[in-house]
């Protein structure tokens, strides 16, 4: 596997992104297709309202294209990994048209979103199944592997559906996502080098330059938002390099920050239903930190250390197995 060409990927798939930006963000603009704020919000955010979202467009086209340029080969994993991201994110889009044409707060219902989530990890594990993909998963450190048999798919499914809700809600500062997504993706192409997993080594690099192009224009104060295109993309991209690694236990630790976002979700809303009061400020928690009086910024460079360490602790495990 050339290291160079690895790179390249990277280069390109950034460039592609970087000059993608000034041709999308103003048609977004005259579209107007701006982010709508919720109310009940932090306050600080209300001067956000009307900035152009559905940018994860250009994630996607940047991935897309350097994944393909790059791609030693269009096989199985291949189609696996572009169907996992890009039909996400067409969920996504999907969610985000709906939003902003029909000024429907929620986009698509819970349950058409649900659909659509499931029918993409559907047809992931029957590629997975034509390919014989193992069905076992290795819980790391203690070095123990359970055959989960036709569980696995279930597992699947459930992990690709959690997962990308998780990186969604990780979606909610200026450059947060962004960041936290080039770190978890650079974690992941280490791997798949180190396990000589071309079509997973080449579609990380391809990632990580897309999202760091989208940063240009995403860091605070933010030019253009990602939106449920961009978010549910990467999540559905994450997973699935996981799965084809088989490294589904150790997404978690890499994944550390979209996982405390998640959780911090789930457990303000099992709070407030059965004691009727809120553990944090507001979920998810990067507006509780927020409303602590956190800047932005500190927040955000915070978060990304922190993905920084677990990317590097989940490296280290990895490598020590």
């Amino acid at each position: 596997m050339e290291l160079t060409s690895i790179l390249f990927t990277i280069l390109l798939s950034f460039v592609l992104s970087a000059i993608l930006g000034p041709i999308f963000i103003p048609v977004l603009r005259r579209m107007k297709f701006g982010q709508q704020i919720r109310d009940d919000g932090p306050q600080a955010h209300l001067k956000k309202q009307g900035t152009p979202t559905m940018g994860g467009i250009i994630i996607i086209l940047a991935l897309t294209v350097a994944y393909y340029r790059f791609a030693p080969e269009q096989n199985v994993q291949f189609y696996i990994l572009i169907i996992a991201a890009v039909g996400y994110g067409f969920v996504g889009f999907l969610d985000d048209y709906i939003k902003i044409v029909f000024k429907r707060s929620l986009g698509l219902t819970a349950k058409q979103k649900l659909f659509g989530q499931l029918l993409i990890s559907i047809i992931v594990c029957y590629l997975l199944y034509t390919i014989g993909h193992s069905t076992e998963i290795s819980i790391p450190i203690i070095n123990i592997a359970f055959d989960l048999q036709w569980f696995y798919y279930v597992f699947v499914i459930l992990l690709m559906l959690g997962i990308s809700n998780a990186v969604n809600f990780t979606d909610g500062l200026d450059g947060l996502l962004s960041g936290t997504s080039a770190i978890a993706f650079g974690a992941y192409s280490i791997i798949a080098v180190m396990l000589m997993n071309e079509e997973v080594a080449f579609f990380s690099a391809a990632m990580i330059g897309a999202v760091l192009g989208f940063l240009v224009y995403n860091a605070h104060p933010a030019k253009v938002f990602m939106g449920d295109t961009g978010s549910l993309g990467i999540g559905g991209g994450l997973a699935a390099v996981a799965i084809l690694t088989k490294t589904e236990i150790l997404l978690f630790l890499i994944g550390i920050v979209f996982i405390v976002e998640v959780l911090s979700v789930i457990i303000q809303v099992a709070s407030f239903k059965t004691r009727g009061k809120r553990v944090f400020k507001m979920s998810p928690i990067h507006h509780h930190f927020e409303l602590t009086g956190w800047s932005e910024w500190k927040i955000v460079v915070v978060f990304w250390l922190v993905g920084l360490i677990f990317a590097a602790l989940g490296l280290f495990i990895h490598e020590g197995l």
